[in-house]
């Protein structure tokens, strides 16, 4: 059975070169997946020229207008209609394709996603999510910035959302949810995560809700979803991410400086290290998706590559055919008359 994608060909730092190959790769795992690519034609098409099976597969959407990566979300909405970004979004709505795929501007993408798409039932807003590699397995990880500011409702829609992912999509069959806090005692933090936490224990759902964790227990396998805010999640992934790169950087710098035994060393330890970098690969891991809109939009990190952006086309393919959504809609769809009355309960 074919499934088509919808390809935004000029999103991201690196386009349109890393979205052709990236589809060319993700063909070449899924022969079965089809693409619409939206973009300057006149740069696309000797890409495609020079890639017969993927032009096989693809039909190009010719657009000369596209969303600069410093675009205001506002005015993007507003002026971009015409872009590629926005005509990708519309094939999902259209039913021209089943998900969309972008490197492009991510507060743009998001605002145009929601506006085009509008939101899943019971869910108020949609929330980024990816999955961030933890000391034996990946772990969920949302919100990473969609929204800033949050109330106990949508951190717990967060997490009913969160948690069927991980089932659907890592195949993890009793998720660990928790809420991201300053400490792990049931007083800590402010109203909202609070407040989240008393629905997520008294709404009566079948979500193993392990309370609170700290920032360094993300990664240690505590839980299986953490939740948080948009603002919090976005801090904490931008610095796992820099940290990263200052461990990957300050390792080589002291190779290189170590001398004759270092460099042996190295080595010796290199099958090792291959086994280290390719577990802790960001391309791995690229593809964070907006869940809870009414259709399937993932964003590929910007400054990507070929293989990582046909990671996001991965994600996006899984996400479809794994009816992540349908899922989504159906557990709110069984709860909305108990969150209602848990966020009663809060308020009072």
């Amino acid at each position: 059975m074919t499934l088509t994608i919808a390809l935004d060909g000029m999103g991201g730092d690196h386009a349109p070169g890393i979205v052709v190959d990236g589809a060319a790769i993700a063909l070449g795992r899924a022969p079965d997946l089809r693409f619409v690519l939206y973009g300057d034609e006149a740069k696309l098409g000797p890409l495609l020229a020079a890639r017969p099976e993927l032009a096989a597969a693809t039909a190009v959407h010719h657009t000369p207008d596209f969303v600069p990566g410093d675009a205001k979300p506002s005015v993007a909405l507003r002026q971009g209609r015409n872009t590629s970004m926005r005509l990708a979004i519309n094939a999902v709505k259209d039913g021209e394709a089943a998900a969309a795929v972008s490197a492009g501007n991510t507060g743009a993408l998001m605002g145009m996603a929601k506006f085009v798409l509008k939101t899943l039932p019971g869910i108020d807003r949609p929330a980024i999510s990816s999955v961030m590699p933890g000391r034996s397995k990946p772990v969920v990880v949302l919100d990473l910035g969609a929204n800033v500011d949050c109330t106990a409702e949508h951190l717990f829609q967060f997490a009913v959302m969160g948690e069927v992912f991980a089932r659907v999509i890592l195949g993890v069959a009793k998720p660990r949810v928790a809420l991201l806090n300053v400490g792990t005692e049931e007083g800590k933090g402010d109203d909202v995560v609070r407040g989240a936490a008393a629905m997520l224990r008294d709404s009566g759902l079948p979500i193993d809700f392990k309370g609170f964790v700290e920032g360094t227990d993300v990664t240690e396998g505590v839980a299986d979803v953490v939740v948080t805010d948009g603002f919090t999640g976005n801090v904490a992934l931008k610095i796992a991410e820099g940290t990263a790169t200052m461990f990957t950087a300050a390792l080589r710098d002291a190779i290189v400086k170590g001398g004759l035994r270092a460099k042996l060393g190295y080595l010796i330890a290199k099958p090792a290290f291959q086994v280290l970098k390719d577990r802790f690969d960001p391309r791995r891991y690229n593809g964070a998706m907006f869940l809870g809109l009414s259709g399937v939009v993932v964003k590929s990190h910007g400054g990507t590559d070929a293989l990582g952006f046909s990671a996001a086309i991965g994600v996006a393919a899984d996400l479809v055919a794994k009816r992540t959504n349908e899922r989504i809609t159906e557990e709110m769809r069984g709860v909305q008359p108990t969150v209602a009355e848990a966020a009663q309960a809060v308020a009072s």
